[in-house]
C-alpha cells in the first residue's frame, strides 16, 4: 500500500504561511482558491493561470480547489440562482481548462466553519479551536436573541446556559461574538449582529427537506459540467455535523451522504472526507463510511476533535482525540490500493492535515488564520505521514 498525496492549504499570496513553507513541511502540493472572488461571481482563466503560475514557480502542484463559494441564492433557491449557476458552471469550465481537477465545496447555510475561541489553552500550553456548546447556547439564547431561540433547546440546556451566561464576563461575550459571526478564513460573508439575523431571516421555513432539495437541484445542475471539464466535486461535510441558530444541515451523516451521491449518481459527484467534521458525531463510524462511500472520496481532511459529554468538542493532536486516526488511515489507504487494482488513474488520494495547533513561535504571531498556522499543521502532517509510512512498510513486510 502506498501513502497519499500530501498537501497543505495555502490562503494565496497574502497567506503568512508561504509556499517555500509549504515546501519546508514536505508537501508537493497545495489546496487554495482564489479568495479575492468570494461574491458568486465566476473564475477566470486569467485569474486561475496567475495563481497555478505563483505555485508552480516554487515548485509545487495546486492540486484541488478549496473552495469556489455557494451564493447564497442557490442555497435558498432564490431569484439570482439560475444566474450564480451559470457563473458557478463557468468556474468549473475554467479550472478544467487550466488542469486543476479537483473541487471541494460546501453546502452550510450562512455560516461556514464554527467555533467559540480560537485560542483553547492545552494541557502542551499549545492553543487549539474549540466549541463549547454552553457558550454557543449562551450566546444563541441570551445575545443574539433570534426569533424562536428557546424552541431549540430544552429547558435543562436553557437553563444551564443562563447559568453561564450571567458567569460570563462581557468582554468574553464579545470575544465569543466575534468569533461566531464576524468571518473565520475562506469564509464568504461577514457580519455585524443585526445582519446575522437579516441573514438568518432567509432561512425562515426553508425545512432540512428543502435545503436538500436545493442542493441536489444544484448537482444536477453542475455535475454534468464537471463531467465535461474532467473535474471531480467532492462536497464537504458541515462543520460541525449538526443545527446551529435553527438552521437546516445537511451533510452531516452518512445517510445524507448517501443522498447527495443518488442526486447524481456519477463519479464526479463526490466526497471530501473531512474526519474532522464527521468526528463529532459519535454516531458516524468513519472506517464504515470510508468503506462505503471510498470510490466517490476524491479528498481528504485529517484532524481529530476530542468529544465531550455536552455536546462541546475541541481540535485533539491528530494522533489523538476521539477517533482512531490509525484505523481512518489503513482504511484510506486500503481503499488506494484497491482503487489502483481496479486500474483508476485518480487512485491516489490528495490530503491534507487539517486545523493544527497554534504552537512555539507561531504563538503570538500578527496575521496567523486560526486553525492554519504552520508549526501545528506540520507536526500533524509528520505525525500522519509516519502512520502512512509504518502502514506501508507492514504491508510490505507482510507480502
Amino acid at each position: 500500500m502506498e501513502s497519499m498525496r500530501e498537501t497543505l492549504r495555502w490562503y494565496g499570496p497574502g497567506d503568512p504561511v508561504s509556499l517555500d513553507n509549504v515546501k519546508q513541511a514536505g508537501a508537493t502540493e497545495v489546496v487554495s482558491a482564489l479568495h479575492h472572488v468570494y461574491d458568486g461571481s465566476a473564475w477566470s482563466d486569467a485569474d486561475i493561470a496567475e495563481q497555478k503560475a505563483k505555485v508552480e514557480a516554487a515548485g509545487l502542484k495546486w492540486a484541488v480547489v478549496e473552495s469556489i463559494p455557494v451564493n447564497n441564492e442557490i442555497k435558498i433557491a432564490g431569484p439570482g440562482r439560475s444566474r450564480y449557476i451559470g457563473w458557478y458552471k463557468d468556474s468549473i469550465r475554467a479550472l478544467g481548462r487550466q488542469g486543476i481537477k479537483t473541487l471541494c465545496y460546501n453546502f452550510m447555510p450562512v455560516v461556514d466553519w464554527t467555533r467559540t475561541d480560537l485560542t483553547y489553552k492545552m494541557p502542551s500550553t499549545g492553543y487549539a479551536l474549540r466549541f463549547d456548546a454552553i457558550d454557543f447556547a449562551a450566546y444563541d439564547l441570551f445575545v443574539l436573541q433570534r426569533p424562536g431561540v428557546t424552541a431549540d433547546y430544552t429547558n435543562a440546556q436553557i437553563a444551564e446556559a443562563e447559568t453561564r451566561f450571567k458567569d460570563i464576563p462581557q468582554d468574553r461575550m464579545d470575544a465569543i461574538e466575534r468569533t461566531l459571526i464576524a468571518g473565520l478564513p475562506a469564509t464568504e460573508r461577514k457580519f455585524d449582529r443585526a445582519s446575522f439575523l437579516d441573514a438568518l431571516r432567509d432561512y425562515d421555513g426553508i425545512t432540512p427537506d428543502d435545503l436538500r432539495a436545493n442542493l441536489c437541484s444544484f448537482l444536477q445542475e453542475i455535475v454534468p459540467v464537471a463531467e465535461e471539464s474532467g473535474i471531480q466535486l467532492c462536497i464537504h461535510p458541515d462543520d460541525p455535523p449538526f443545527s446551529l441558530y435553527g438552521l437546516p444541515r445537511v451533510v452531516s451523516t452518512a445517510s445524507d451522504v448517501r443522498a447527495i451521491f443518488a442526486a447524481a449518481d456519477t463519479q464526479a459527484n463526490g466526497l471530501t472526507f473531512c474526519t474532522g467534521s464527521f468526528g463529532v458525531r459519535e454516531d458516524n463510524d468513519l472506517v464504515a463510511m470510508i468503506r462505503e462511500f471510498g470510490p466517490r472520496i476524491h479528498f481528504v481532511h485529517l484532524r481529530n476533535v476530542t468529544r465531550e459529554p455536552d455536546g462541546s468538542f475541541h481540535e485533539a493532536d491528530h494522533l489523538g482525540g476521539s477517533t482512531n486516526m490509525p484505523a481512518v488511515v489503513i482504511a484510506l489507504m486500503q481503499e488506494q490500493a484497491r482503487r489502483k487494482a481496479e486500474g483508476r488513474t485518480d487512485w491516489q488520494l490528495p490530503m491534507r492535515p487539517d486545523h493544527g495547533h497554534l504552537l512555539a513561535d507561531d504563538i503570538g504571531k500578527a496575521r496567523i488564520n486560526p486553525g492554519y498556522s504552520l508549526i501545528g499543521r506540520l507536526k500533524g502532517l509528520a505525525e500522519l505521514r509516519g502512520v502512512m509510512q509504518g502502514v506501508t512498510e507492514m504491508h510490505a513486510m507482510q507480502s
